[in-house]
């Protein structure tokens, strides 16, 4: 299998930059909400650090939009209508099923496609549907002093915080997920290695796709 460059530099540098701050908010998310235990950071240092990181955040989701948009790596994250449901049923079952019978992965990346279609409709609801909801709702915190009191007879605070919390329980979900997938590609580090040097395909995947197809 040749090598061949999936991940450009501006993107590997956005997406290591953003597993930081993201751990930094979750780190400092749960500090907030169980307030006053010994082995968490204090309130007021958790406070600082989540609102820091959460301007950063929103600052690089701000960018990677833009950059998809001015370039081609946007394409990556829309499925193909055409096929959709035959490709999510292979997709689906390998996960469930043909990955535990040691089945050859019915997905490989490449320049044409980084990602099979889970991986593109969990990406689009991750980037384009949850990032939004918690980076507004996370303003919605900054500037509740500005905010009407109620929203059609609820507390907006109480909207906002819940949105905020909900959101972000579903995007450390997706954390825990992207985290697993690292660990399936055409070997143990293969994925981890791509989002590390650009490159994807070696000479292990070479030899971990030899033995699927023996």
């Amino acid at each position: 299998m040749s090598t061949s460059p999936l991940y450009p530099l501006w993107l590997r540098a956005w997406h290591w930059y953003n597993a930081a701050l993201f751990l930094a908010l979750m780190v400092s998310g749960v500090s907030m909400h169980y307030a006053g235990t010994d082995w968490l950071l204090g309130f007021n240092q958790a406070v600082a650090i989540h609102n820091v990181s959460g301007t950063l955040l929103a600052l690089g989701w701000i960018a990677f939009v833009l950059a998809n948009l001015k370039s081609d790596n946007g394409r990556h994250y829309l499925p193909r209508p055409r096929g959709l449901v035959r490709d999510l049923w292979v997709q689906a079952r390998y996960y469930a099923y043909g990955i535990f019978r040691d089945e050859p992965h019915p997905f490989h990346a490449g320049p044409a496609a980084k990602f099979n279609v889970l991986q593109q409709l969990s990406y689009l609801g991750a980037m384009y549907l949850l990032m939004p909801l918690l980076i507004l709702s996370g303003l919605g915190f900054l500037l509740s002093p500005l905010l009407p009191e109620t929203l059609l007879g609820i507390s907006t605070l109480w909207l906002v915080a819940m949105t905020h919390v909900l959101t972000s329980y579903l995007l450390v979900l997706f954390l825990l997920v992207h985290v697993y997938i690292i660990t399936i590609g055409d070997s143990l580090t293969a994925n981890l290695r791509a989002m590390l040097t650009g490159e994807h395909g070696t000479s292990d995947d070479t030899q971990e796709t030899d033995r699927h197809a023996s």
